[in-house]
């Protein structure tokens, strides 16, 4: 398993190909839960190319099933204060720890903010919808820590009911028709484009670098996911 702390994915060159960001809440054609909102919308927000592939995610699934954006973009501050966060609850529970070590499991859950999906606009946490209308479980909630789950927010996690391991199947196959990469320790976080999503399908370079946000983050809600 590669995490997103290991120095070859930050070693990927990013050639930014320039796509704006798109308000999934202005397209019409989306589920976006509000959990993640923040007073900007920036959660709502992904690349205009990351837009059209959920699109093609949507129509993979079986009949009555629907994709629940729960957040795209995260602005590079907040993605720097979550990690530095994240830092020292582990500091704190494994007193000791060399901080590489440290780092590295800290990446398991929020990502090292250089080499972060989320600030470029190219990842999405996920989940899905069932033709009940209702969130289907997936064997944890999005954004469950390592910690807190026992490792069951990893997406092959063995202690999880068949239920949720088919929920997640179900997922896998329709976001990598979609074309996006699953990051192993979240069964919910996908991307396309940036960094980690070159490193694993063996492109030369990331499409998508990492985006300034243009307001401040007052009021953006606490931690949760790489």
């Amino acid at each position: 398993m590669v995490l997103l702390s290991d120095e070859r994915i930050a070693a990927v060159p990013v050639r930014d190909c320039g796509e704006p960001l798109v308000d999934l809440r202005t397209v019409g054609e989306f589920d976006v839960d509000d959990r993640q909102a923040d007073p900007d919308g920036w959660y709502a927000q992904v690349r205009i190319g990351v837009a059209g592939r959920l699109r093609a995610a949507q129509r993979a699934l079986p009949a009555g099933y629907r994709l629940v954006l729960v957040e795209g973009y995260r602005p590079p501050e907040l993605q720097e204060r979550y990690f530095a966060e994240h830092v020292g609850f582990l500091t704190g529970r494994y007193p000791g720890l060399p901080a590489a070590l440290v780092r590295e499991r800290a990446s398991a859950y929020i990502a090292p903010p250089e080499v972060a999906p989320h600030p470029t606009g190219g990842a999405v946490d996920v989940t899905l919808r069932g033709p009940d209308g209702s969130l289907c479980w997936m064997g944890t909630e999005v954004n469950a820590s390592p910690e807190e789950s026992d490792g069951a927010c990893y997406t092959d996690a063995p202690n999880i009911t068949a239920g949720s391991r088919a929920n997640r199947t179900t997922l896998r196959a329709a976001m990598g028709v979609g074309g996006f990469v699953n990051y192993p320790t979240e069964w919910w976080h996908w991307s396309v484009g940036e960094r980690y999503w070159a490193f694993v399908t063996g492109a030369g370079s990331a499409r998508y670098g990492r985006l300034a946000a243009a307001r401040g983050i007052d009021g953006i809600p606490p931690p949760r996911g790489t």
